[in-house]
């Protein structure tokens, strides 16, 4: 028997019992031997090909999960398909820890080195989002909240973003009956205001040159239909001028297309993504450097049907919030399709309020010059 096999029946050799010593503290004697053949266990079998050989599905999977993160880009948007992987891609992350564990339990050494890919994609695209880049201060205050068609207190909801503090206060998803309302509790905090359609802008600052922005909508509603969203007023987008201390800021507000599930036709954004081309279209022709976007764009800034208005505009919750801002639905928000987006200022903070009778949460942004 050679001294590798005393060693690891426990009986060290007296090379390995003098040097650990028999003084006090020591271990009791044999048990250097036992650790030391524990290690030699654990080495041959990661030095083996028995890990590289289990969990081969689950590192497929994995390798796929962060090709689909990379490359998403590339995935057809036919039947919406590109649109929905892009609006649900921060959850992608969440199959990871369940793939780990199926690693962990199958001891594939394959799959957990597998996973890195997907790691490294989903903190590359996100990463930046779980640390608060927020500040104070900031010289004006915008916030932007789809109020809802049904909200049930519209004057309880005006109260409450009057509250916020906001300099500026856009709204969307005005209706015929509710835009009273919406006026008259807004009032006092905010003297100047202008409602086009089924959007609005309150503000503490003169406004001016107010207009309707052309964003390629259906025009008027449709007499088949129920949707109290349909039935509302076919104007969904502005733009205004907010005179500031610092010079003039173009403002717009908009509404795009509702994105529609449906068993034939898939995920379907025919009327948004014609709706964002022509806002981008818009944004590109205006003159002010300085501009701001609020609304409800029904959709996340990840999808490509926004590329024309990201590639002139940043996100104030990308640069300067705590988290990743999910506004839709608001009592269990999954995705942030509420926007708060500039050119040429620098977002300070962005954050959410709290929730309102809407199925929106409104979102807020401190900006500088």
């Amino acid at each position: 028997m050679t001294q590798a096999d005393t060693a690891e029946t426990g009986q060290g050799s007296p090379a390995d019992t003098g040097a650990l010593g028999t003084g006090a503290g020591a271990p009791a004697a044999g048990t250097g031997g036992t650790w030391r053949a524990h290690i030699r266990r654990a080495t041959r079998a990661l030095s083996g090909t028995e890990p590289w050989k289990h969990g081969l599905v689950l590192a497929a999977r994995a390798l796929v999960l962060g090709l689909l993160m990379l490359l998403h880009a590339k995935i057809t948007d036919r039947s919406g398909l590109g649109s929905l992987v892009e609006t649900c891609l921060p959850w992608f992350g969440l199959f990871v820890p369940v793939l780990l564990a199926g690693a962990l339990w199958r001891r594939s050494a394959s799959a957990v080195v597998a996973l890195l890919l997907p790691v490294a994609v989903w903190l590359n695209l996100f990463g930046g989002l779980l640390s608060d880049k927020s500040h104070p201060g900031g010289d004006l205050t915008v916030v932007s909240h789809n109020v809802g068609a049904d909200n049930a207190d519209p004057a309880g909801t005006a109260r409450d973003l009057a509250l916020s503090g906001a300099d500026v206060l856009a709204l969307e998803e005005i209706t015929a009956q509710a835009r009273g309302t919406y006026e008259k509790e807004l009032a006092k905090a905010y003297p100047h205001h202008s409602v086009l359609g089924t959007v609005g802008l309150w503000s503490k600052l003169p406004l001016s040159d107010t207009r309707p922005v052309d964003i390629k909508q259906d025009v008027g509603p449709r007499a088949d239909t129920k949707s109290a969203e349909d039935k509302m007023p076919y104007n969904r987008a502005l733009r205004t001028t907010v005179t500031t201390d610092h010079g003039p800021l173009a403002v717009y507000v908009a509404h795009l297309g509702s994105v529609r599930v449906n068993p034939m036709e898939g995920f379907s954004t025919v009327h948004r993504d014609r709706n964002a081309q022509a806002l981008g279209e818009a944004i590109a022709a205006e003159k002010n450097e300085r501009v701001v976007l609020l609304g409800d764009l029904n959709g996340t800034m990840d999808d490509r049907a926004f590329a024309d208005i990201t590639a002139q505009l940043h996100s104030a919750q990308d640069t300067a919030g705590d988290g990743f801002g999910f506004t839709w639905p608001a009592k269990f928000p999954v995705a942030r399709i509420d926007q708060i987006l500039v050119r040429g200022l620098e977002p300070e903070s962005s954050w959410l309020l709290p929730p309102t009778g809407s199925d929106h949460l409104p979102m807020a942004a401190g900006i500088n010059w």
